[in-house]
């Protein structure tokens, strides 16, 4: 059985990695560390990488329920 995780912006990029490893590959995708960025919100990381937040949510929700 699977377990949903909701991802939300105000998560730390450090919380949705433990939460959901699988989201490491799409972090990587857009260019965002654990190291540098991984105690700040994502709304935050989004916004100085300038990536759209909600895609990258779109991107994080689907890596977590897939659990790739």
């Amino acid at each position: 059985m699977q377990t949903t995780i909701e991802i939300t912006p105000e998560l730390t990029v450090n919380e949705i990695t433990v939460r959901a490893p699988a989201t490491l590959q799409v972090f990587q995708h857009y260019g965002i560390d654990a190291c540098c960025g991984g105690a700040k919100p994502l709304a935050e990381v989004a916004t100085r990488h300038g990536h759209d937040l909600s895609a990258l949510l779109a991107d994080l929700r689907t890596a977590a329920e897939r659990g790739d």
